[in-house]
């Protein structure tokens, strides 16, 4: 390897100067680093149960949201009927690896809405059924 050094011959740059790309590289990957966690968080607002349990799973899942209202949605999809429930839990569950649906309902939801969710989102066989829960300190489990 060899270094032309002086004035001798005046040769076009031929070379690609990466370092912008890079530069913008990793400014869009700080980008999609710090909106990742908006992106998941359902259009229903509810306010989740207390519980004393510390168990927290990190699996693939399927996020069902119901609010105080009986209003319910599959991940970021707001639920009209059992029929599209169902097709939509079904559907998210076969993208999945583990099968785990987890179940967010607001503390004031009716016990009947929140059981009525649960059969049907039973009928889409899914591994596990997990309810989340906020801890006694304020963090979502």
């Amino acid at each position: 390897m060899s270094m032309k050094v002086g004035g001798g011959e005046d040769e076009p740059i031929t070379d690609i100067n990466v370092t912008p790309l890079v530069d913008v590289s990793l400014v869009l990957v700080i980008i999609f680093m710090v909106t990742t966690p908006f992106m998941s968080q359902s259009k229903l607002n509810v306010t989740l149960p207390k519980a004393m349990t510390d168990e927290s799973k990190n699996e693939d899942h399927v996020t069902v949201t119901i609010d105080k209202d009986a209003k319910i949605s599959v991940n970021q999809t707001t639920i009209k009927n059992d029929d599209e429930l169902l097709k939509y839990v079904t559907t998210d569950l076969m993208k999945t690896d583990q099968k785990v649906v987890i179940i967010k309902a607001d503390e004031t939801a009716k016990e009947g809405a929140v059981s009525d969710a649960m059969d049907v989102i039973k009928k889409a066989k899914p591994k596990k059924i997990y309810f989340a829960t906020q801890s006694k300190k304020g963090g979502v489990k």
